[in-house]
């Protein structure tokens, strides 16, 4: 969710950089800690100054019970739910209005022998639609939420441009990682996101701070979470830090450095009604379905999208 926007020139960067990581840290078996630090190399981003980023809860498919329930405290994933974040974007052309739209589906996805659960987020940078995603999530028996994969489309000038950056766990050497921790605390080393080096996609994330104050034009928080999520390999595009709340989820995000200058917090969130539910759905499973065309050397390995969870009543 709200991921930075990459060049690709900074892609290009990081594979080179990834590529010579992979080498040196060899295969890495499920279960197993996952290193994504590497040394300089000649023409691509150095990751040596930045710290060490590893799963520091060991993936296990048997730990995955009941992986569509998502009661984290602080990133509750109730289906049914639509969240909007809105603020400004640097994406080349001066600040713009920025808005992401993140709704949890009651769709589920078996992914790497794991149910995840089924998010669609939608980004518009000044009104328009600039990239529809399916992104894949799930709850581990020790309430720590993973992200298993994504399926992000890009749009330019409102016309499907392809979906370069998919990744998903248990393909093309990719890793699921953690994006919220169950007990997160200042101090904690810093943690993988997700690993998928056939694009140059490595998210470190560590817990910066807590008890912090937030607010957003719905109201003013109190005890916030905040956490620093940045990749190693392409220090230029800066860190993201996240403001997390309890029984809500992430209420704003801001970048220090690199050059987008975005700052997105929370404008609505609602439960959704069925039919609006239904719609979302029907969407989402469009999405999915062009997925097996668009990326069918990853997305074959999964199967379809299901209809197995029950939204929660509107309000």
């Amino acid at each position: 969710m709200l991921r930075m926007q990459r060049s690709r020139l900074a892609v290009s960067s990081a594979l080179a950089a990834l590529s010579l990581l992979l080498a040196g840290v060899g295969a890495v078996k499920a279960g197993a800690a996952q290193a994504v630090t590497s040394s300089p190399v000649s023409g691509a981003p150095s990751a040596a100054a930045a710290p060490s980023c590893k799963l520091i809860v060991n993936f296990q498919r048997r730990n995955f019970s009941r992986p569509w329930k998502i009661n984290n405290k602080w990133l509750p994933l109730v289906p049914g739910t639509q969240f909007i974040l809105d603020g400004k974007a640097n994406w080349g052309k001066g600040l713009r209005p920025h808005r992401v739209v993140f709704i949890i589906t009651d769709l589920t996805k078996v992914i790497n022998g794991v149910r995840t659960v089924v998010i669609w987020e939608r980004d518009f940078n000044a009104g328009q639609l600039v990239e529809s995603e399916l992104a894949f999530h799930a709850q581990d028996n020790k309430r720590n939420v993973w992200l298993f994969g994504e399926y992000p489309e890009s749009y330019e000038n409102g016309k499907f441009a392809g979906a370069p950056d998919t990744w998903i766990a248990g393909t093309a050497r990719s890793k699921a990682g953690i994006i919220m921790l169950a007990k997160p605390r200042v101090g904690t080393p810093s943690y993988l996101q997700g690993l998928a080096p056939a694009i140059g996609f490595v998210d470190c994330a560590k817990v910066i701070k807590t008890g912090q104050k937030v607010c957003t034009p719905r109201k003013c928080y109190r005890n916030a979470l905040v956490t620093d999520e940045w990749n190693p390999l392409v220090p230029e595009d800066g860190h993201q830090q996240k403001y997390y709340v309890r029984g809500i989820g992430n209420v704003r995000a801001g970048f220090a450095g690199g050059p987008e200058h975005e700052v997105l917090t929370l404008t609505k969130a609602v439960r959704l009604c069925p039919k609006a539910v239904t719609e979302v759905r029907e969407e989402a499973l469009k999405l999915d379905k062009r997925a097996y065309r668009v990326s069918k050397d990853l997305y074959r390995h999964t199967g379809p999208a299901e209809h197995t969870l029950r939204a929660r009543a509107c309000r």
